[in-house]
């Protein structure tokens, strides 16, 4: 699970974009959302993605609102997360800081790649779908593109100033479009893609990890989420079963009186 120094440095230059900041506008001149499956209960697929979000994101993007041992919620014990996903501290009790500096990242940049914690939460929008959606579909749907600063653009973001992050898993795929007609005037839609250059996954695998990112990025958002589910249910369960004694029992009252 540790990536080497050459990787890294890699990432960190890729993620520290701020293709994700713009993230709202995407809706904007964009294709549909795809929706995203929702693992937030599966633990292998949380896991996945913690290990894709560390590898890929945290060394330019802080999740400065989650602890690195909050992932024990998530089946990891202390010695895992100790062993495979400490980057950028050497104590499991600290928050997710990337190790970039602020202000370098300002020069470089122009602002500070935005912090991810409640990124899945922060990115929804009418009529489209939910912020994972939008990930799921954004992250999937980058092709390289010469006439941009960073060679790569997005159909869900379009003239997205974010390179493509995870560009050695999916490999390089150009769109194919299909010319209709509307108004009277011709148009391109998009119909398919076409790859160019194989990744190290195939086609599935790669939407299988990026289901399992975003999943991660959902979790992140609300750990707690699962668990008030869970007692939410509980809770109306035993609402509905004391409304039926309690129902009885006025019943049983009042015809005493009558």
């Amino acid at each position: 699970m540790k990536t080497t120094g050459l990787i890294s440095k890699a990432a960190c230059a890729i993620v520290a974009s701020l293709g994700l900041l713009a993230g709202v506008h995407a809706a904007e001149g964009g294709i549909p959302w795809d929706k995203a499956p929702n693992k937030t209960n599966d633990l292998v697929a949380l896991q996945n993605g913690a290990k894709l979000f560390v590898n890929y994101c945290l060394n330019c993007h802080s999740a400065a609102f989650m602890r690195y041992n909050r992932l024990t919620d998530i089946g990891l014990t202390v010695e895992q997360i100790k062993d495979n996903l400490l980057f950028t501290t050497e104590k499991v009790g600290d928050n997710m800081v990337a190790a970039i500096d602020p202000k370098e990242a300002k020069q470089w940049f122009g602002a500070n790649p935005p912090d991810l914690t409640v990124i899945a939460r922060s990115r929804a929008a009418a009529g489209q779908g939910s912020g994972a959606d939008y990930l799921y579909t954004y992250l999937r749907t980058y092709y390289p593109d010469a006439t941009k600063p960073t060679g790569w653009n997005n159909l869900a973001f379009p003239n997205v100033g974010m390179p493509h992050v995870l560009w050695q898993l999916q490999g390089s795929r150009i769109p194919v479009y299909e010319t209709k007609e509307e108004h009277g005037h011709e148009v391109h839609v998009f119909k398919n893609w076409q790859q160019v250059t194989p990744g190290s996954m195939s086609t599935l695998e790669y939407d299988n990890a990026v289901g399992d990112l975003v999943s991660y990025l959902q979790w992140m958002g609300e750990p707690s989420q699962n668990t008030r589910k869970r007692v939410g249910v509980g809770v109306l369960l035993f609402l509905a079963v004391l409304t039926v004694f309690t129902w009885r029992l006025n019943a049983s009252y009042w015809k005493e009186i009558k």
